[in-house]
């Protein structure tokens, strides 16, 4: 092999090289940042929940951390599909305040409303909050607390305030108020709201029993 074909075939060596070194130190920083941006979404998601449990539970009424003692359960009525639902249990000096079903009303206009719906141990709601959906811009708007006081009169209700007949918008002879032009949006909302109270009814016990993983077929 000529000294010429030697520098060349050295030359191509070195350039592989170099750009495999290229390639493994993106690589790695790509990763580095990666980490730190999911590390920064969690914690932001983390403090969103935080303070959409503080809209719904009652403010000094409890002592634990909600997001350190939670409950995962699998029930057709609270989810699509049976997927998991994750509930938050508010204690006071190990008492039973509250619990928060993170859950969906699967029936919307356009699909799946997330909701988080805050039951006092006495089975009154201390709150509802939308948080996401998909629903129509200007008709399903109003489920949203930025938007209207609409999901505030969820507040104090229970299954006996209204009678279980009741629970629905007043098309359907219901308490709750329709939106004009959209009745979908805010009877999936009431119903998937009675089916909570519903579940909460039936489990109380099991809800804020320590440590238990609850499926119910």
């Amino acid at each position: 092999m000529s000294g010429k074909t030697t520098g060349v075939a050295h030359q191509v060596l070195s350039s592989a090289g170099l750009l495999a070194l290229i390639a493994i130190l993106g690589t790695g920083l790509l990763a580095a940042v990666n980490e730190l941006t999911r590390e920064r979404i969690a914690e932001q998601e983390r403090q969103a929940l935080i303070r959409q449990l503080g809209r719904v539970l009652p403010e000094g009424a409890y002592d634990n951390d909600p997001l350190g003692d939670t409950l995962t359960l699998r029930h057709d009525s609270l989810s699509r599909n049976d997927g998991a639902v994750r509930v938050y249990r508010a204690r006071k000096g190990e008492q039973p305040v509250a619990v928060v079903f993170d859950h969906v009303a699967p029936d919307g206009y356009n699909g799946d409303i997330q909701l988080l719906t805050s039951i006092l141990a006495d089975g009154r709601i201390s709150g509802v909050r939308v948080v996401s959906h998909r629903e129509t811009p200007g008709l399903g708007d109003p489920i949203e607390a930025e938007r209207s006081d609409w999901i505030l009169a969820f507040t104090g209700r229970s299954l006996e305030d209204p009678e279980p007949e009741h629970w629905g918008v007043t098309r359907d002879g219901g308490v709750f108020d329709q939106f004009t032009g959209a009745t979908i949006t805010p009877r999936a909302v009431v119903e998937a709201v009675q089916r909570a109270l519903e579940y909460h009814q039936a489990n109380r016990d099991a809800l804020y029993r320590r440590n238990e993983q609850k499926r119910d077929d």
